[in-house]
């Protein structure tokens, strides 16, 4: 078996189209069944076989996660190529233009590159190794809910795939990063209950909750804590009425750290913290934490990463080698036992209104999980 050629220029250009048509059916995490028979469609028109498993019970999605498989020459080692089919909320449709060779929605919202550029390119990557042959075993997952903490991932089950390693190329960063390193998450909720009152009558009487959660704030530290470490508040809302004093508030905040150690060190001091600060307020406090995903690090010598190396050199690009301040399937997949790298995909600012990425991004990433298939071999 000879490693498969390079993508030709048509082939770019069904990529193209492609990741057009899948930005354009919108699919916002636990409503991705729209794109989940699209993709799934895709696989079969050429030929492959494709097992949907019934995570939507446990992540709440309309869809499963998809599992599809190319096979390679007997006694070869399979590897797995990952993207998620789900994006954050859409604030408008997605209607997608080519601006200065970039693809942007033409409306105030994402585009959905973030993860629909990888998706796109596992069907076009997909489409060149049936016509070629491929030096390996290749299976190709696409998960749900990859934005509501990994919840695809971690619903599906570790022991249906046959790969020694796998490549989820799922960084909003220049080609040629590749992510050694990746945090623990923790997510914790914090509700303060006081006392109501009339705020102009009584307020002696009352205990206001909203000033207990922000003395409890005030008396963090967040944002960048170290080169590893950061902790953020994201949502508070409490109160009823200006003129009542507030009985309810809720927080939430995370804490992450490339250290485990040390990221559930700052999950625990937000905690105390916040007991302190409700305790001081006399109001009553429940927190919740929970260990969203876990963190992994991968050395430069692992094969899997060895061979992202080789295909990223083959293409010109030099190698950079970086830590991640977010998560992805990678990190469920680690955790599971599956050695497994986050790769750089050339999108640009995912999450915001002005997501892009470039067509000359699309085709490198198409050639590069060409050559990392190669490689693999």
């Amino acid at each position: 078996m000879t490693d498969p050629a390079p993508a030709s220029p048509e082939e770019h250009r069904w990529l193209v189209d492609e990741f057009v048509t899948l930005c354009e059916i919108e699919s916002p995490s636990r409503s991705e069944r729209a794109v989940a028979d699209h993709v799934a469609g895709e696989l079969r028109t050429l030929g492959l076989e494709v097992a949907e498993d019934g995570s939507g019970t446990a992540t709440g999605s309309d869809a499963g996660n998809l599992l599809a498989t190319i096979g390679g020459p007997e006694g070869s080692r399979s590897v797995l190529l990952c993207a998620h089919l789900d994006t954050v909320p859409l604030a408008a449709p997605v209607q997608v233009v080519e601006r200065n060779g970039g693809f942007e929605n033409s409306n105030p919202a994402i585009l959905g590159a973030d993860n629909k550029a990888a998706v796109a390119v596992m069907l076009a990557a997909a489409r060149h190794l049936l016509r070629d042959g491929s030096p390996v075993g290749v299976e190709l997952l696409f998960t749900t809910c990859e934005e509501r903490a990994l919840a695809g991932a971690k619903a599906f089950d570790r022991d249906r795939l046959r790969s020694e390693w796998g490549f989820v190329f799922d960084h909003a960063t220049p080609i040629g990063e590749l992510m050694l390193a990746a945090p623990t998450f923790y997510r914790i909720e914090a509700g303060f209950r006081g006392q109501a009152a009339h705020a102009g009558i009584r307020p002696e009487a009352g205990r206001n909750a909203i000033a207990a959660a922000a003395r409890s704030i005030e008396a963090l530290e967040l944002g960048r804590l170290d080169g590893e470490t950061t902790a953020n508040v994201g949502r508070i809302e409490g109160g009823t009425a200006t003129n009542v004093v507030a009985e309810r508030c809720d927080v939430e905040l995370e804490a992450r750290s490339l250290d485990h150690g040390r990221a559930t060190a700052v999950a625990q001091g937000i905690v105390d913290s916040i007991t302190e600060a409700a305790a001081d307020a006399e109001c009553d406090v429940e927190t919740l934490v929970e260990e969203q995903f876990r963190g992994y690090r991968t050395a430069r010598s692992a094969p899997h990463v060895q061979a992202a190396a080789a295909a990223l050199e083959a293409l010109g690009i030099a190698p950079s080698y970086v830590a991640s301040g977010g998560g992805s399937d990678a990190n469920v997949l680690e955790a599971g036992g599956l050695p497994c790298l986050n790769v750089a995909n050339g999108t640009e600012r995912n999450h915001e209104p002005g997501e892009r990425v470039t067509r000359k991004a699309l085709e490198t990433t198409l050639d590069l999980a060409l050559g990392i298939v190669a490689a693999s071999a």
